[in-house]
């Protein structure tokens, strides 16, 4: 079984890259995405990525930093045509915390999807709401139309949002990703959506050090627990754990337009 997790952030307090990417393979993760949401740690998943086999890495700033950002792509200049860039990214906007003024993040939503149109690169995308409200959604949805109509691909990242949200980004050629989120037990809009997203569309990711899956809830969470995700989404899938992993680590390939290794 050979899992791919699409999203996680590695930190310079975290173990070397080695022994931290040996951890994951111990329990079938063998490919990994470290994703950047600043410029620095984007540099830091860089630089992971270039030590470690079948790692790639995407670049980008997070919603929350969106206020501390120069407004210059230019300053990404070094990571663009690295072997290993594989998306931009995450970007998007954030309502749930409002760390960074909303008109603002939407500019520097524009300005990495530009940026990944440029480049032609997929975008990982960011987008969550107060759980009463849908502005982030409907804010979110004429950013991604526009880039999908021009040619661009994107995936939602631990999206938990509505199914009929998830319905419409879909029919925008959105993929969905599913991380340990669905394993929480008052997660059931989470797991409704496995209901709306077709195989081909699917991707998992583990978000660490974030969002660890039950029953490692509350703890510093790691790659080496999308087994424990991909287990209860095959489970609520009605399917092997093995199909899934087979389906959306091809899904991942597919997104990120990167030849699978022998």
């Amino acid at each position: 079984m050979d899992l791919f997790d699409t999203h996680f952030h590695y930190y310079k307090d975290d173990e070397a890259a080695a022994g931290y990417a040996e951890k994951a393979r111990s329990s079938g993760v063998r490919y990994l995405l470290a994703v950047g949401a600043t410029l620095d740690e984007s540099c830091i998943a860089r630089d992971f990525a270039h030590q470690t086999a079948d790692c790639w890495f995407s670049a980008g700033i997070h919603p929350h930093g969106a206020d501390s950002f120069s407004g210059e792509v230019s300053d990404f200049k070094e990571l663009i045509g690295d072997s290993k860039l594989a998306a931009v990214g995450e970007v998007g906007l954030d309502y749930f915390y409002e760390n960074s003024d909303r008109g603002t993040q939407r500019k520097v939503f524009n300005v990495f999807a530009g940026m990944a149109l440029d480049n032609k690169l997929p975008l990982i995308v960011h987008c969550r709401d107060k759980n009463d409200s849908e502005e982030a959604y409907s804010d979110s949805f004429p950013i991604l139309s526009d880039f999908s109509a021009a040619g661009g691909s994107f995936v939602l990242h631990c999206f938990a949002g509505t199914n009929e949200w998830c319905r419409k980004f879909l029919a925008l050629g959105a993929y969905v990703s599913v991380g340990g989120i669905v394993t929480f037990p008052k997660a059931a809009n989470v797991r409704e959506l496995l209901k709306v997203i077709p195989d081909d569309r699917l991707l998992l990711e583990t978000d660490s050090p974030y969002l660890a899956p039950v029953p490692h809830r509350g703890d510093r969470n790691h790659p080496e627990y999308l087994s424990i995700i991909a287990g209860h989404v095959a489970g609520l899938r009605n399917m092997p754990t093995e199909k899934l992993a087979d389906l959306t680590t091809r899904n991942a390939f597919n997104l990120f337009k990167i030849e699978r290794p022998l």
